[in-house]
């Protein structure tokens, strides 16, 4: 019906709003449609805020016309307590008819039982509005609770001859070799906002020396992964300057906070999305180096890959990772 998908559309524009400020929760949009007018609208702001299905019905002045309305959200509403109260239970008490939905929540406190409790209060219940597109905004949330680990996105630039880097000397460690310009650059900064967690391997944090934060765009920092098996890691690093949290994989107990010990085995890549899940970690970027890229790559415990090719070449140095196809 092009009325429902007109309405879902918008919820979808609402949701993509919370991106990068929800995590590990969704990014739900609400809108509330009587007589064919918008009367409410509303999406989830941040994690631990009020659900957008709340929103919206608070931003309706009049909430008599609640009752002769119809509810459109883009995922499931939720019918436990969390850190804010069941919005199923809100929806019944308002008095809404009607509500038309996006897709089920795959979270399995919900999972079916947030439809089921606005059925069995009478309301009319319609799913699955623009399905697909409900489900490729909520991609990571949806990855994080159906197969029990992070979204797992590769990201590195190699050179138009293969290479991500060239081999190091003591003049140039510390400091990124680029292979791409500003552009290129901005853009990482964008798309390290919209995931919960940014890593890198133990070399690319020695030779580059990377901050992992967005400097270059707005948004919350992600929390800043590496690995350091051997406790080699110097604390002068950037990674330790306390700015935003971290995380390091060690092999070796350690009594600080910031430490997470894994099995360095041939299932890391597997420990250590393991330890995110727990963690609740719903996404992360992978932004090098080739090791640890080909270790996720070899796993298949990825979900997809953002390569820059660019046209200078190095003749030498550090291959880049292969997707073998």
């Amino acid at each position: 019906m092009f009325e429902n998908q007109l309405y879902m559309r918008r919820c979808l524009e609402l949701a993509s709003l919370g991106a990068g400020y929800v995590a590990p929760n969704p990014m739900v949009g609400a809108v509330i449609v009587c007589n064919g007018l918008i009367i409410g609208e509303g999406f989830h702001r941040r994690y631990g805020d009020a659900h957008a299905e709340a929103n919206a019905i608070n931003t309706v002045k009049n909430k008599e016309l609640l009752k002769r309305s119809t509810l459109y959200v883009n995922l499931e509403p939720c019918a436990h307590q969390g850190k804010t109260p069941p919005c199923a239970d809100l929806i019944i008490q308002s008095g809404i008819p009607r509500v038309v939905i996006g897709c089920l929540d795959p979270n399995p406190l919900v999972a079916g039982k947030g439809n089921e409790k606005l059925r069995a209060a009478g309301i009319e219940v319609i799913e699955n509005v623009l399905m697909e597109e409900s489900k490729n905004l909520n991609i990571r949330f949806i990855t994080y609770h159906s197969k029990k680990r992070p979204y797992v996105t590769l990201k590195w630039a190699q050179t138009a001859d293969g290479y991500i880097d060239v081999k190091r000397d003591n003049t140039i460690v510390g400091r990124p070799t680029w292979i791409t310009g500003w552009y290129e650059q901005t853009l990482v900064h964008k798309w390290r906002s919209q995931e919960q967690a940014v890593m890198v391997g133990t070399n690319t944090a020695v030779a580059d020396n990377p901050m992992l934060n967005i400097r270059k765009w707005h948004g919350k920092q992600p929390l800043r992964i590496t690995i350091d098996q051997q406790m080699r890691l110097p604390q002068t690093l950037n990674i330790f300057d306390e700015k935003q949290p971290t995380l390091i994989f060690t092999q070796k107990e350690q009594p600080n906070t910031i430490y997470a010990n894994v099995s360095f085995d041939e299932k890391l890549a597997q420990n250590i999305l393991n330890e995110l899940f727990n963690r609740k970690v719903i996404s992360v970027l992978i932004e090098g180096g080739t090791r640890l890229l080909q270790t996720f790559i070899d796993a298949g415990l990825w979900d997809e890959a953002r390569v820059f090719t660019g046209t200078v070449e190095f003749g030498e140095g550090v291959e880049a990772p292969e997707i073998r196809v």
